[in-house]
């Protein structure tokens, strides 16, 4: 970075040999977020949800730029967001080089983030091949079990709600192992809106289908305790906001991903295989398929 926040623009050169890779999202209060969610979570899962992005691009994180909506000016909710943004930027190693702060009739946040990737070794959606194995980090599904908490779908005990409210509101970007899967996964998407939904784009965009063996779904405790088996495998398949990683990995990559996997500080499971038939089959242990009743988020719902 030649020149950061101060001036009107930010003055960038990227290393010497990188690509840079860009993404944007915006969260918006009483869509994306409760209104009344605690500021610190909030500034964190807003740098989180665009680090994730580059997660699965493979990419390594260096910029963001804020733009900030708030219908009031609340020194102590700034204080306590910031605290929040920047304690993951802080590990992550990116800097805020600018943004814009605006009044308007409800919250939104938007955060643009940069990254660098070597040319040639981004993790993209286009190069799932049949016999790929289908691979996931994490427990997908935890976040939607809270929301289902929080709307009174779902009577949660009391043991396990902090540790699913702290997946919904506090994701955990999987950048190291997107780094990892460089020269390794033949695809890769995070998992935004869904397994089903997310792991769907790889299919359109390579033009292929998938088996996924649902007795291979790795549930958390608190998903499986919470729900009876059908129920936990439909929210892992469509709760949303994960923020794990879902890839491909080729059969001749599979001992090299269980190599580098060994030092991840999350699981690394599984679940499938990409098929040259289209369509994303869902099987059951006893070979019976699952039809979803619905795939994932719907953005305009």
């Amino acid at each position: 970075m030649v020149l950061g926040i101060g001036d009107d623009c930010a003055l960038l050169t990227p290393p010497p040999g990188q690509q840079l890779a860009v993404t944007i999202d915006t969260l918006v209060a009483d869509v994306h977020f409760f209104a009344d969610v605690d500021p610190e979570a909030l500034g964190h899962k807003a740098l989180a949800v665009n680090l994730s992005d580059l997660a699965a691009m493979g990419a390594t994180p260096a910029w963001a730029t804020l733009a900030l909506t708030l219908p009031k000016a609340d020194e102590d909710w700034l204080a306590r967001f910031c605290r929040g943004l920047f304690a993951l930027a802080d590990r992550c190693q990116v800097q805020l080089i600018g943004g814009d702060t605006t009044h308007g009739p409800t919250t939104v946040i938007t955060i643009q983030a940069h990254g660098f990737v070597p040319p040639g070794q981004a993790l993209r959606r286009d190069g799932a091949q049949p016999g790929d194995g289908i691979y996931l980090t994490g427990t997908p599904g935890d976040a939607g079990l809270a929301l289902a908490a929080a709307y009174g779908k779902v009577d949660l005990d009391p043991a396990w709600r902090a540790a699913v409210q702290t997946r919904l509101e506090r994701p955990q970007p999987r950048i190291a192992q997107g780094v990892a899967l460089r020269g390794i996964a033949s695809a890769a998407i995070d998992i935004s809106d869904g397994l089903a939904q997310d792991l769907g784009h790889i299919l359109e965009r390579s033009r292929v289908g998938a088996r996924v063996e649902l007795a291979q779904l790795p549930l958390s405790p608190a998903l499986a305790a919470s729900l009876d088996a059908d129920a936990a495998i439909e929210t892992a398949l469509t709760g949303g906001d994960d923020y794990e990683l879902c890839f491909t990995v080729p059969p001749a990559c599979a001992a090299q991903l269980e190599a580098v996997a060994v030092d991840w500080d999350c699981r690394c499971t599984r679940i499938g295989v990409i098929t040259a038939e289209s369509g994303l089959q869902l099987r059951r242990a006893d070979g019976s398929a699952l039809r979803l009743t619905r795939q994932g988020y719907d953005h305009f719902a």
